[in-house]
Protein backbone atom coordinates (compact mmCIF):
# COMPACT_ATOMS: atom_id res chain seq x y z
CA UNK A 1 0.00 0.00 0.00
CA UNK A 2 1.23 3.34 -0.87
CA UNK A 3 1.74 6.11 1.84
CA UNK A 4 -0.03 9.45 1.71
CA UNK A 5 0.00 10.66 4.79
CA UNK A 6 3.37 11.40 6.62
CA UNK A 7 1.91 11.71 10.20
CA UNK A 8 -1.07 10.50 11.66
CA UNK A 9 -3.08 8.73 14.13
CA UNK A 10 -5.69 5.56 14.39
CA UNK A 11 -7.89 6.10 17.52
CA UNK A 12 -9.34 2.77 19.02
CA UNK A 13 -12.02 4.39 21.22
CA UNK A 14 -14.15 2.67 24.00
CA UNK A 15 -15.89 4.03 26.73
CA UNK A 16 -12.90 4.28 29.35
CA UNK A 17 -10.37 4.76 27.33
CA UNK A 18 -8.70 5.65 23.91
CA UNK A 19 -6.16 3.79 22.89
CA UNK A 20 -4.08 6.32 20.12
CA UNK A 21 -1.34 4.81 17.32
CA UNK A 22 0.49 7.43 15.14
CA UNK A 23 2.27 6.71 11.85
CA UNK A 24 5.16 9.21 11.52
CA UNK A 25 7.93 9.25 8.78
CA UNK A 26 9.07 9.43 5.44
CA UNK A 27 6.37 8.42 3.06
CA UNK A 28 8.68 5.85 0.89
CA UNK A 29 9.76 3.96 4.06
CA UNK A 30 8.16 1.90 6.72
CA UNK A 31 6.73 4.69 9.45
CA UNK A 32 7.46 4.71 12.90
CA UNK A 33 4.85 3.91 15.63
CA UNK A 34 4.08 5.54 18.90
CA UNK A 35 1.14 3.61 20.69
CA UNK A 36 -0.29 5.30 24.06
CA UNK A 37 -3.46 4.80 25.92
CA UNK A 38 -5.40 7.92 27.21
CA UNK A 39 -8.54 8.30 29.91
CA UNK A 40 -11.79 9.37 28.79
CA UNK A 41 -12.02 12.50 30.82
CA UNK A 42 -11.72 16.00 29.53
CA UNK A 43 -8.19 15.92 31.38
CA UNK A 44 -7.16 12.49 29.57
CA UNK A 45 -8.47 13.80 26.14
CA UNK A 46 -7.06 17.14 26.75
CA UNK A 47 -3.64 15.26 27.19
CA UNK A 48 -4.25 13.39 24.34
CA UNK A 49 -4.56 16.35 22.03
CA UNK A 50 -1.36 17.64 23.59
CA UNK A 51 0.53 14.79 22.68
CA UNK A 52 -0.60 14.50 19.21
CA UNK A 53 0.64 18.35 18.72
CA UNK A 54 3.64 17.21 20.00
CA UNK A 55 4.12 14.61 17.66
CA UNK A 56 3.01 17.37 14.67
CA UNK A 57 0.24 14.84 13.38
CA UNK A 58 -2.19 16.19 10.86
CA UNK A 59 -4.68 13.67 10.42
CA UNK A 60 -6.55 11.35 12.99
CA UNK A 61 -8.86 8.78 12.67
CA UNK A 62 -11.26 6.98 15.10
CA UNK A 63 -14.55 4.52 14.10
CA UNK A 64 -17.96 5.38 15.03
CA UNK A 65 -18.57 3.73 17.89
CA UNK A 66 -22.08 4.27 19.77
CA UNK A 67 -21.64 7.85 21.26
CA UNK A 68 -18.18 7.50 22.77
CA UNK A 69 -16.37 9.11 20.06
CA UNK A 70 -18.37 12.24 20.41
CA UNK A 71 -16.24 14.14 23.17
CA UNK A 72 -13.18 13.29 21.49
CA UNK A 73 -14.27 14.66 18.26
CA UNK A 74 -15.26 17.81 20.19
CA UNK A 75 -12.09 18.07 21.36
CA UNK A 76 -9.68 17.50 18.19
CA UNK A 77 -11.74 19.12 16.12
CA UNK A 78 -9.91 22.51 15.75
CA UNK A 79 -6.79 21.37 15.69
CA UNK A 80 -6.81 18.17 13.41
CA UNK A 81 -8.52 16.94 10.02
CA UNK A 82 -10.27 14.48 11.39
CA UNK A 83 -11.83 11.55 9.68
CA UNK A 84 -14.85 9.16 11.49
CA UNK A 85 -14.66 5.96 9.99
CA UNK A 86 -17.78 3.31 9.76
CA UNK A 87 -16.81 0.27 11.83
CA UNK A 88 -17.58 -2.42 9.12
CA UNK A 89 -15.56 -0.64 5.87
CA UNK A 90 -12.32 -0.91 8.25
CA UNK A 91 -12.82 -4.38 9.51
CA UNK A 92 -9.71 -5.89 10.41
CA UNK A 93 -8.72 -9.38 9.41
CA UNK A 94 -10.63 -12.04 11.80
CA UNK A 95 -8.05 -13.52 14.77
CA UNK A 96 -6.50 -11.86 17.85
CA UNK A 97 -7.80 -8.60 18.28
CA UNK A 98 -6.49 -6.04 20.07
CA UNK A 99 -7.13 -2.17 21.21
CA UNK A 100 -3.74 -1.30 20.03
CA UNK A 101 -3.53 -3.50 16.57
CA UNK A 102 -7.06 -2.01 16.30
CA UNK A 103 -5.64 1.69 16.89
CA UNK A 104 -2.38 0.73 14.18
CA UNK A 105 -4.90 -0.70 11.84
CA UNK A 106 -7.28 2.27 11.26
CA UNK A 107 -4.07 4.75 11.77
CA UNK A 108 -2.28 2.35 8.17
CA UNK A 109 -5.38 2.65 6.61
CA UNK A 110 -5.47 6.29 7.17
CA UNK A 111 -2.03 6.65 6.09
CA UNK A 112 -2.74 4.99 2.55
CA UNK A 113 -6.30 7.31 1.74
CA UNK A 114 -8.04 4.39 2.50
CA UNK A 115 -10.50 5.39 4.80
CA UNK A 116 -13.77 7.10 3.63
CA UNK A 117 -15.04 9.77 6.29
CA UNK A 118 -18.71 9.84 7.37
CA UNK A 119 -20.39 12.92 7.37
CA UNK A 120 -20.25 14.98 10.61
CA UNK A 121 -22.24 18.08 11.03
CA UNK A 122 -21.10 21.39 12.18
CA UNK A 123 -20.68 22.16 15.83
CA UNK A 124 -23.60 23.99 16.20
CA UNK A 125 -26.00 21.80 13.70
CA UNK A 126 -25.22 19.07 16.33
CA UNK A 127 -26.07 21.04 19.13
CA UNK A 128 -29.45 22.02 17.31
CA UNK A 129 -30.00 18.15 16.44
CA UNK A 130 -29.44 17.16 20.46
CA UNK A 131 -32.32 20.01 21.52
CA UNK A 132 -34.81 19.22 19.33
CA UNK A 133 -34.07 15.56 20.01
CA UNK A 134 -34.52 16.28 24.09
CA UNK A 135 -37.68 18.53 23.01
CA UNK A 136 -39.38 15.70 20.85
CA UNK A 137 -38.97 13.25 23.78
CA UNK A 138 -40.10 15.85 26.65
CA UNK A 139 -43.07 16.24 24.39
CA UNK A 140 -44.07 13.07 23.87
CA UNK A 141 -43.65 12.14 28.19
CA UNK A 142 -45.88 15.02 28.34
CA UNK A 143 -48.77 13.54 26.17
CA UNK A 144 -47.96 9.72 27.86
CA UNK A 145 -48.54 11.67 31.01
CA UNK A 146 -52.11 13.12 29.59
CA UNK A 147 -52.81 9.91 28.28
CA UNK A 148 -52.27 8.08 31.74
CA UNK A 149 -54.27 10.78 33.91
CA UNK A 150 -57.07 10.16 30.77
CA UNK A 151 -57.34 6.48 31.52
CA UNK A 152 -57.41 7.03 35.37
CA UNK A 153 -60.17 8.98 35.10
CA UNK A 154 -62.15 6.89 32.44
CA UNK A 155 -61.46 3.88 34.69
CA UNK A 156 -62.96 5.73 37.80
CA UNK A 157 -65.42 6.40 35.66
CA UNK A 158 -65.12 10.05 35.79
CA UNK A 159 -66.10 12.30 32.78
CA UNK A 160 -64.08 14.84 31.34
CA UNK A 161 -66.14 17.88 29.35
CA UNK A 162 -64.95 17.70 25.68
CA UNK A 163 -63.94 21.10 25.76
CA UNK A 164 -61.06 20.19 28.56
CA UNK A 165 -60.10 17.62 25.46
CA UNK A 166 -60.23 19.95 22.78
CA UNK A 167 -58.23 22.73 25.16
CA UNK A 168 -55.29 20.26 25.68
CA UNK A 169 -55.28 20.01 22.04
CA UNK A 170 -55.36 23.51 21.31
CA UNK A 171 -52.90 24.33 23.72
CA UNK A 172 -50.43 21.94 22.82
CA UNK A 173 -50.91 23.16 19.16
CA UNK A 174 -50.15 26.98 19.81
CA UNK A 175 -46.93 25.78 22.13
CA UNK A 176 -45.67 23.88 18.92
CA UNK A 177 -46.06 27.10 17.09
CA UNK A 178 -44.29 29.25 19.23
CA UNK A 179 -41.28 26.76 18.25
Amino acid sequence: MEAMIERCAGLDVHQETVVACVLFGPLDKKPKTSIETFSTTTTGLLALSDWLVTLQVSDVVMESTGVYWKPIWNILEGSFHLVLANARHVKNVPGRKTDVKDAEWLAKLLRCGLIESNFVPPEDIRDLRDLTRYRKKLIHHRTSEQNRIHKILQDANIKQHPFYQTFLVYRDAVSLKRF
